[in-house]
């Protein structure tokens, strides 16, 4: 049997100041929100936290960022947060740009122990500076090397109390990846079942790779709302 931790608060005791976190999540769609919400009361400060991006104003990661909780921001995609962007431009946040699959990649690679990979992405741009390329089969690749984390906080749909883990629609994104690159893993979860309910096909994550899992209610809110004129 897993952690089951019964508040959020409890989940990420252990997270201290100075951790490298990974947090899934692509926008705020499948993001450990009340998790975030944790690390906000608690005030745990100088993380670097590895996304796909920073939530939004008021929001996800945003939350962190409006109180300064973060010191470094490993990422693919800011466009969606004003406070992102003022922090960056006055050089109050580090910010680390990757490309969107280079990202996965990293995290991908660094949950099956290989430390580093060659990529096309990147090649002759600011990207590569720095690092090293090499020709393969007369096309230049770049390399990359992998990310792993002190903790990694995934939202999933469903756990069984072993901490297998079920995924549901688009929070597949990078949860599952961040799940394996954590030295500990702790997951926000819909609903825990017992033992032999998940049908062993549907499992996503297998509980080797989770430490603790925790269950309550999300708001899943809606990242931008259009709708059509009446």
């Amino acid at each position: 049997m897993k952690k089951i931790y019964t508040d959020f608060e409890s989940a990420i005791e252990n997270i201290e100041s100075g951790m490298t976190i990974m947090v899934g999540g692509f926008g705020i769609v499948g993001i450990p929100e009340n998790l975030i919400q944790a690390l906000k009361k608690k005030g745990t400060k100088d993380l670097t936290v590895i996304s796909n991006n920073c939530g939004i104003d008021g929001w996800g990661l945003g939350l962190l960022l409006e109180d300064k909780q973060i010191t470094k921001m490993i990422a693919s995609y800011v466009g969606e947060n004003k406070e992102f962007e003022r922090q960056f431009l006055s050089e109050e946040l580090e910010v680390d740009l990757v490309p969107q699959g280079t990202l996965a990649e990293k995290i991908r690679a660094g949950g099956a122990g290989i430390p580093a990979f060659y990529t096309p992405a990147g090649v002759g741009t600011i990207i590569a500076e720095g690092k090293e390329t090499k020709v393969f089969n007369g096309k230049e690749y770049l390399l990359e090397e992998s990310l792993t984390a002190d903790v990694s906080l995934v939202r999933a749909w469903k756990a069984d109390k072993m901490g297998n883990l079920v995924y549901r629609k688009t929070a597949q994104n990078f949860n599952p990846n961040m799940a394996t690159a954590g030295k500990i893993t702790i997951a926000e979860v819909e609903e825990i079942v017992e033992v032999g309910e998940l049908d062993p096909d549907e499992i996503d994550t297998p509980s080797i790779y989770v430490q603790g899992i925790v269950q309550g209610d999300q708001e899943k809110r809606i990242e931008r709302l259009t709708v059509k004129e009446a």
